[in-house]
């Protein structure tokens, strides 16, 4: 039986898993809305690879997982790797595009920039405070139009005189955006002036003081925006790259991580029939009062984390 790896990244707004084989081929691959709940997300996600997964031919051996949520999702997996998602993406894309020099990051509620040399990720920034540059904002937005998220590029691609839309974050954006419309600007112009905004945002956020050096490659849910990839390219001045894979970037990277890695595990789809739930306790152990997450399977403790000394180990 052939070998195969599966890989998770558990975000804030989207899931995304991949099944690869020896070779980084895609075997299954799913993104799928979080709304909130990691554990059933991820129970969903399981669900969803198994249907089109060959089981007769491979065995999943290893599994890495990425992502907010990547302490609790690795341990209900068992995963043989959890990893950051600057190192995931960074192993995913270089080894798609091992030139690669900049890559650019943007997803429902987060962002990111990551600097390459040789190879291997040098510098990064993630955004900390602006939501502006996000794909929720560009949601928000497209709600208030009255048109569909997955509308907005080909809106934006159709203006020939783009709206000027404040970009300093998303209050200002959002008021600049309803007085623009007020005004009568049309509505293909305001759109790609949303579009313009993400991309200024970004660049004078999280690409605040990094030297963005070409070839140029963008991932996230808002890489398939091709209005806020238009409007990089313009404002860089160079080709932007976006993957047909852009979306599913740290899934594919952990997937390799644990490939790569030396702990083996086979994997299980039982998993999205078993009963997880997660409890806060507080140690009391000293005046720091962690908080540790304890991660039951049915009544059996699995894990737990928080703690910042051996005390914190007997809470349950």
């Amino acid at each position: 039986m052939e070998h195969a790896y599966l890989g998770v990244d558990v975000g804030s707004i989207s899931t995304k898993g991949v099944i690869i084989d020896k070779d980084n081929r895609i075997l299954a691959s799913q993104y799928i809305w979080t709304q909130g709940d990691p554990i059933g997300a991820v129970k969903e996600l399981v669900r969803l690879l198994e249907q089109p997964f060959d089981k007769e031919r491979y065995q999943i051996v290893a599994t890495g997982v990425t992502g907010s949520a990547r302490k609790l999702v690795g341990t209900i997996l068992g995963a043989t790797m959890v990893k950051n998602e600057i190192t995931a993406h960074a192993v995913g894309t270089t080894t798609f595009y091992p030139d690669v020099r900049t890559i650019l990051e943007i997803g429902g509620q987060d962002s990111k920039i990551i600097l390459v040399e040789n190879g291997v990720a040098v510098d990064y920034a993630m955004n900390t405070l602006c939501a502006a540059g996000t794909g929720a904002f560009l949601s928000s937005q497209a709600k208030r139009l009255g048109i569909e998220v997955e509308e907005i590029g080909d809106y934006a691609l159709r203006s020939t005189h783009p709206t000027q839309i404040a970009a300093r974050c998303t209050v200002f954006a959002e008021s600049d955006l309803v007085h623009k419309i007020q005004m009568g600007h049309p509505r293909e112009d305001i759109i790609a002036g949303v579009c313009n905004a993400v991309a200024a945002n970004y660049l004078n956020n999280v690409g605040k003081g990094k030297k963005i050096i070409s070839p140029v490659v963008f991932q996230g849910g808002v890489s398939k925006n091709k209005g806020v990839v238009a409007a990089f390219e313009r404002t860089l001045g160079c080709k932007v790259i976006v993957d047909p894979n852009g979306h599913l970037m740290g899934a594919l990277g952990v997937a390799i991580l644990s490939r790569k890695g030396s702990r083996r595990k086979n994997f299980d789809f039982a998993v999205e029939n078993m009963d997880f739930r997660t409890r806060e306790a507080s140690c009391g152990g000293c005046s720091n009062h962690c908080e540790i997450i304890c991660v039951y399977e049915g009544t059996n403790l699995i894990d737990s984390w928080g703690n910042r000394c051996e005390r914190g180990a007997k809470v349950r």
